[in-house]
């Protein structure tokens, strides 16, 4: 198979400009002529294999981060605002996207965030939002959706939070207790807070005039845990996640207030799991999420959603994506370190095993799948029930997703006895039926948006119209 080439202008530029050179400076750097660095640059030219060898040689440079990861990320999500209607007499080709998404990604974020300001305006118009009258009608993003992509465009991996997380968990390792148990003394010794235990619904109730931290008696001891760690950091780390929010530079105080939760819910699911004891236990388990998280005392979710986390420069771990969705199909939650990106809007392809999770309550299911891009991933699902703690409290009812492409296969025992060489084997999913261009899909539920349709009244066959080309 040939090498996909490399085109990676905006990261070259930024690597010049860290260190203060002028093109010039930096040409002789690297051994090359100007012209040849101006077309790298401007991504007329890929980058040269010893050019890559020089950065990391020179510049001590993470030649990882070279990487379409985040380029590609963003031609999916331009993607799929272009396929709406507003957006119909309007074509550009997959090559064209590329090259925005490389060489301005600034201005190709503007554009989704404007269009998702767009989407917005349009739903509470249909929906007559009493939101339009606010502060004069204006629109502003959701900040809920707001922190939900700076955790996107993150990787989903926070270096400096991730790493004081690591150093708090060592600390507590030096003491041979139970997490839960080094957590509570922690608190008591260093914060003289006493933890207590009430069977009221709510998980995490911290008062700080009483110094008394209540949990939840119905929680389970792995969720207990996490929401001590996630007060630690709330009490210990709060500069750090003030700077981190300093820098994420959120168009509200909602956004802000939100994404502070998630900062310190990434602490504490890091302390729970700490990178490096936690990467090396899944290397050495070859990843069985039940094995992982009877190790570090963790529910399959916490372990599930950490393996998605694993992005550390220079000890990486398996690129995985990994969703969380509920009964109606909505995505709740999701992150991904693979080319599989999901859908911004609307819920996920009706062909993926995540639905079919609920189905088979305490089981993973396995599926080898491949997308309309022809990548090819193996999928495991998992359904997750989380108890409100007494019998008439409503029980809540998701479906976890976590994959990675059928390259790293051989570290996952899930894909032990499974055929991934024989491509019958790998069923056909998509992103969302609004932009997946499968023709004959049986679970189709709209058209793609981006696609005319062609309507045969006296002919029917797995749609009730067909596709016409672009």
């Amino acid at each position: 198979m040939a090498q996909t080439k490399l085109y990676a202008g905006v990261s070259l530029r930024k690597i010049r400009q860290e260190f203060n050179l002028t093109q010039k400076q930096f040409a002789d750097r690297l051994d090359i002529s100007l012209p040849y660095l101006s077309q790298m640059e401007n991504n007329h030219r890929p980058i040269a294999t010893s050019v890559v060898l020089t950065l990391a040689r020179e510049f001590n440079f993470d030649v990882s981060k070279l990487s379409d990861g985040d380029s590609q990320r963003v031609v999916a999500d331009m993607k799929e605002a272009l396929a709406d209607p507003i957006f119909s007499d309007t074509t550009i080709n997959a090559a064209d996207l590329q090259l925005t998404a490389s060489n301005a990604p600034t201005l190709a974020r503007a554009f989704l965030d404007l269009h998702q300001t767009y989407r917005q305006a349009q739903e509470r118009l249909a929906s007559l939002d009493e939101a339009l009258g606010r502060e004069g009608g204006s629109i502003q993003l959701s900040p809920w959706e707001e922190v939900r992509d700076f955790f996107h465009y993150c990787d989903n991996y926070i270096d400096a939070v991730d790493r004081s997380a690591e150093n708090f968990s060592n600390k507590l390792t030096q003491f041979d207790t139970p997490l839960h148990v080094a957590l509570t003394d922690f608190l008591s010794d260093k914060h003289r807070i006493t933890v207590q235990y009430s069977d009221d619904a709510t998980l995490r109730k911290y008062d700080p005039s009483k110094r008394i931290l209540t949990l939840s008696i119905g929680a389970s001891i792995a969720s207990r845990a996490f929401q001590m760690a996630h007060q630690v950091a709330l009490l210990e780390h709060d500069e750090l996640l003030e700077a981190n929010l300093d820098m994420a530079n959120f168009s509200s105080q909602e956004a802000r207030d939100i994404c502070k939760i998630g900062l310190a819910n990434y602490f504490a699911g890091a302390a729970i799991l700490p990178y490096a004891a936690f990467l090396q236990t899944a290397q050495e388990c070859r990843h069985d999420l039940e094995i992982l998280a009877l190790h570090f005392g963790a529910s399959i979710e916490q372990v599930a959603h950490r393996l998605s986390t694993m992005q550390r420069s220079g000890l990486k771990g398996i690129p995985f994506f990994f969703v969380r969705v509920d009964q109606a199909g909505t995505i709740t939650k999701r992150h991904s370190a693979t080319k599989l990106q999901f859908a911004r809007f609307g819920g996920a392809c009706p062909l993926w095993n995540v639905h079919r999770a609920f189905e088979t309550p305490g089981q993973f299911l396995r599926q080898l799948a491949e997308t309309p891009d022809g990548a090819q991933y193996l999928c495991l699902a998992r359904d997750v029930s989380k108890s409100a703690g007494s019998f008439h409290a409503p029980i809540r009812r998701y479906a976890i997703g976590l994959g990675c492409e059928v390259k790293h296969v051989n570290a996952l025992v899930y894909a032990d006895d499974m055929d991934t060489q024989r491509s019958q084997a790998f069923e056909p999913i998509g992103i969302s039926c609004r932009i997946c261009e499968r023709e004959n899909c049986h679970q189709r539920s709209i058209p793609p948006l981006e696609r005319r349709l062609t309507v045969d009244h006296n002919a029917r066959g797995i749609l009730p119209y067909s596709l016409s080309e672009k």
